[in-house]
């Protein structure tokens, strides 16, 4: 009896844990993800020879290539841009345009979850992404 009971109490402090965890793991997930699609943007914008333009919208918490459809953002997660020109942009419609040679307006992106941010940087001139 006292071992089924020491069971049971482990296996649901375990369960307070995990669950707690499960915010962190969607921010992670979901910075992965909008970086891929940042370098998929800028690849097909050389592979083309052509400007692609990249969508967030920060009001509706989606993001995609234009043309490409969109894919939403968790919304317990937060969104923020911080554009070298316009300071924080914190909603509205936010368009990165990545030019044939791979470059792009430098900015940087902060998702956050909580007491957790994580910010993707991207480089102007070769447009490369920076995850901190």
């Amino acid at each position: 009896m006292i071992v089924l009971f020491l069971i049971s109490l482990i296996m649901g402090l375990s369960a307070l844990h995990f669950a707690g965890a499960m915010p962190s793991v969607k921010l992670g997930a979901a910075v992965r993800d909008l970086s891929a699609t940042i370098r998929h943007a800028r690849t097909l914008a050389m592979i083309d020879g052509k400007l692609r333009t990249l969508n967030i919208d920060l009001d509706a918490k989606r993001y995609g290539i234009e043309g490409l459809g969109y894919k939403s953002i968790d919304p317990g997660i937060t969104i923020m841009v911080l554009d070298p020109f316009a300071g924080e942009v914190r909603s509205g419609i936010y368009h990165l345009i990545f030019q044939a040679s791979g470059g792009v307006q430098g900015c940087t992106i902060i998702l956050g979850s909580g007491k957790k941010e994580i910010s993707i940087g991207l480089d102007p001139i070769v447009g490369s992404v920076v995850i901190k």
